[in-house]
């Protein structure tokens, strides 16, 4: 079984609460299915579950390369140095991330109002940038973002391999065929 599910901001990837954050058991989801990879508490979107191991490893191991596309929402406007040095790479603590794609966007006509409100400040404008890649290091595009000085401030997961949010609620989910 592969369940898609689009997880809301400030829940936790796993089926146990931790630190007054909720987690995925109040979402009726089917028991024993349980995530292929994960999404930080603090980012939206699109979240696979499974019960079978093997497909979970497909799904969540580098060696595989799922394609992963991701919306973020960048403070400033990131120009075409910035975003070259995305698609070629950053160098971060952990290493060198892979090329990947990287485009400013207009804001996704599919967007919701999150809950809470990403903070507005009138000086400083804010960009969509479209980034698709196939590794998963620890808050990646958060921190490629920031090493080309644009801090993210609200990330949405689109699409992982063939599956994607559409029609797609937050803290909604359906079965879907494999990967």
């Amino acid at each position: 079984m592969l369940i898609a599910f689009n997880k809301p901001m400030n829940v936790l990837s796993q089926f146990t609460s931790e630190g007054g954050w909720p987690a995925l058991d109040g979402f009726g989801l089917p028991k024993g299915v349980y995530a292929a990879g994960r999404l930080d508490r603090d980012s939206e979107g699109l979240l696979l579950l499974t019960d079978d191991g093997g497909l979970q490893a497909r799904i969540s191991s580098p060696k595989f390369k799922k394609p992963k596309v991701y919306y973020a929402l960048v403070e400033g406007v990131p120009d075409q140095t910035a975003l070259d040095a995305l698609q070629n790479g950053v160098r971060l603590k952990d290493g060198q991330t892979a090329p990947c794609k990287a485009e400013a966007v207009d804001v996704p006509e599919w967007i919701w109002d999150r809950d809470p409100p990403v903070r507005v400040r009138k000086s400083i404008t804010d960009t969509w940038v479209r980034l698709s890649l196939s590794e998963g290091k620890n808050r990646q595009v958060r921190r490629m973002c920031a090493s080309v000085g644009f801090p993210v401030v609200r990330l949405v997961r689109w699409s992982v391999g063939p599956h994607d949010l559409t029609d797609l609620a937050p803290g909604k989910w359906r079965e879907v065929v494999g990967v």
